[in-house]
């Protein structure tokens, strides 16, 4: 039997995550051709078809599906032995401090390429929904690195990546449509919230705040069950939701920031770099 290369898998993994070779092209900085040649070779060499390419993305096969549950498994070995040999002398404790929208998703997989990468290296997230709140823990020395969403106008940090703040409903409510427009939001201290608030009072849009909660899962969960709209990142988008463009007044731009305390540890640095290169969270 023909070796699989853990480039190609890796390849495949990010596609099967995003169901499109464009996005997956951009997060890997590569070609959508190279991506193709790339996925036809993978298929040449398991001889079957992995996914069914369509015009508005990709689907995965049995036959993709079953190999996306084996190939996580070989590539998170091979990272805990690599990691286990290359990196056995960096050690110690990286805290990280950031917004639970990044913590459970965009950052899933980069956390936990670190901690198979780092296996000495002793990682705590803590999640809040306040950035100014995060920032004052990086002063006060409660933790080594910060990723959070500021305002494009404010100074600091190294500027990752501009998004637009972006009104969203569920595909079957039309809750944008009641006369006295609900909000799912954060609770105070959010910039979404303040965003919002501020742009319905400036256009004499009436309001209710119909859902508060600490997590995206929260306000988002309250989205779904038509309680109310909610403001999420534009790159953050999941596709059983709707953007609201023209009912609702716009929202301002942010920033995705990172904050690195001063004297921090080689396995805060490594994580920090590792954020900063990845195209995660580089320019859509």
């Amino acid at each position: 039997m023909r070796d699989l290369p853990i480039a190609l898998l890796r390849t495949f993994m990010v596609v099967a995550e995003t169901l499109n070779l464009t996005v997956a092209a951009n997060r890997l900085n590569k070609a959508p051709s190279t991506i193709s040649m790339q996925l036809n070779r993978l298929e040449e060499l398991v001889a079957n078809p992995l996914m069914e390419r369509g015009q508005h993305g990709v689907r995965l096969t049995a036959t993709g599906m079953q190999l996306k549950h084996h190939a996580q498994q070989l590539l998170n070995l091979h990272d805990q032995i690599v990691g286990a040999f290359q990196n056995i002398d960096i050690a110690g404790k990286v805290r990280l401090g950031t917004h639970d929208q990044y913590a459970s998703r965009t950052l899933t997989p980069l956390l936990q390429a670190f901690i198979l990468s780092y296996p000495e290296a002793q990682l705590e997230v803590h999640c809040d929904h306040r950035p100014n709140y995060l920032t004052d823990m990086l002063k006060k020395g409660k933790i080594d690195i910060a990723l959070v969403e500021m305002p494009v106008t404010s100074e600091g940090g190294l500027r990752l990546r501009r998004d637009e703040l972006v009104w969203v409903r569920a595909k079957d409510h039309s809750v944008h449509q009641q006369a006295v427009l609900p909000l799912a939001v954060f609770d105070e201290g959010c910039y979404h919230r303040n965003y919002a608030l501020e742009a319905l009072e400036l256009s004499a849009r009436p309001y209710r705040i119909a859902f508060t909660s600490q997590s995206r899962a929260g306000v988002l969960a309250a989205v779904r069950a038509g309680i109310g709209v909610a403001i999420i990142p534009l790159h953050t988008l999941e596709e059983d939701l709707i953007t609201i463009d023209k009912e609702l007044p716009s929202l301002a731009e942010t920033e995705v920031t990172l904050f690195t305390a001063p004297n921090v540890n080689e396995a805060t640095l490594r994580l920090a770099q590792t954020i900063q290169d990845s195209p995660l969270f580089g320019d859509s």
